[in-house]
């Protein structure tokens, strides 16, 4: 048997266990050739290289206490931390020539790791808003410039798929909102403006249009609960909707209408289409709420044509397409040893 037989055999072996633990794979015909690419630590938002060739992600493994960044091939293989060690990670992402990484980090903080949060209801889906800033790094991890320097939260950097340029979630203004710069810090501008969440905006692959996840409280109600949040320095499951606008946030239209945590949207290649991440098909009667298990839904720009691509009982999220549209990449609990373990996935995508 040639080595090549060998490691397509393990492949599909591989394919076939998950298949075989996951009680849903019948019910996931867009999604084929599943394969688990980490097994160790607790790992997520893992995003394609611009060549599809390579991964970054951020991880907890190695007796750290909090995520630091890695890269990856495409196969799983050469796993790399590429992060300082100080500081809690999150939301890396490639520049567009592979130049460098962007990250946020805590690390300018001069402690190891935040805090542990707990929330207050621990039914809700909650993260923290920690003081992270962006770091611009070497692909290998040398040569770390810090972009930001402000005293709230600038995290969830994506690039700009033709200009040397950054857009980003900041609390510099005192209201969470999308900004775009420049590579090198410069050229900060405010891309929304409405009161409330706006987060995690990724530039169209055309980049005429942005899509992200944003709530606008309404009511005094509300607004007092999201004063709340910002007080406290803490996002509830408040719910949050997926918006689409022109590139200067223009024109802004919601397409998802549902009222639960729909996030971490992304745009398929041909730009008509958007894979994001919901918990819409998990309402819990007994605490009147929407639970804990997202899963991965795509939908026109336009808002209709919504279908479900994962049919799993734990969380599914973080999905981004290859470059060519034929590879899904995605965070999930399962089939995990440890159930609260997250794992990154890859797979064909059928059309």
């Amino acid at each position: 048997m040639t080595l090549s037989v060998v490691i397509l055999s393990l492949i599909f072996s591989s394919c076939s266990l998950i298949c075989s633990k996951h009680k849903s794979c019948a019910e996931e015909p867009k999604i084929a050739n599943l394969v688990q690419l980490t097994f160790k630590g607790d790992n997520g938002e893992a995003y394609f290289s611009p060549d599809g060739k390579k991964l970054i992600f951020q991880s907890k493994r190695d007796g750290n206490e909090c995520d630091k960044i890695y890269t990856m091939n495409v196969d799983g293989s050469d796993i790399k931390m590429v992060s300082t060690v100080m500081g809690a990670h999150t939301c890396s992402y490639w520049s567009k020539d592979m130049d460098f990484i962007f990250y946020a980090s805590t690390s300018q903080e001069g402690k190891d790791c935040p805090d542990v949060f707990v929330p207050e209801n621990p039914h809700e889906y909650v993260w923290p808003l920690r003081k992270f800033e962006i770091y611009k790094a070497n692909p290998d991890g040398s040569g770390i410039v810090r972009l930001t320097r402000n005293p709230g939260y600038d995290a969830e950097a994506t690039v700009h798929p033709f200009e040397k340029k950054i857009i980003f979630t900041s609390q510099r203004d005192g209201d969470i909102d999308i900004y775009t710069m420049d590579y090198n810090g410069n050229n900060i501008q405010r891309i929304t403006d409405e009161y409330g969440y706006d987060g995690a905006a990724f530039y169209s692959p055309d980049a005429s249009k942005i899509v992200w996840r944003a709530w606008y409280p309404k009511t005094p109600e509300e607004r007092a609960r999201w004063k709340n949040n910002l007080d406290k320095s803490y996002i509830n499951a408040v719910p949050l909707e997926i918006y689409v606008a022109n590139a200067d946030g223009s024109d802004k239209v919601q397409i998802t209408h549902n009222g639960a945590t729909n996030w971490a949207p992304s745009w398929h290649p041909d730009g008509k289409r958007i894979v994001f991440a919901s918990n819409m098909d998990d309402w819990n009667e007994e605490y009147n709420a929407y639970g804990h298990n997202f899963e991965i839904y795509m939908i026109n720009v336009d808002g209709t044509n919504l279908i479900r691509l994962t049919h799993n009982d734990t969380f599914d999220a973080f999905p981004m397409f290859s470059p060519d549209g034929k590879k899904l990449v995605f965070a999930s609990n399962r089939d995990a040893d440890n159930p609260r373990a997250t794992n990154v996935y890859i797979s064909d995508f059928i059309e």
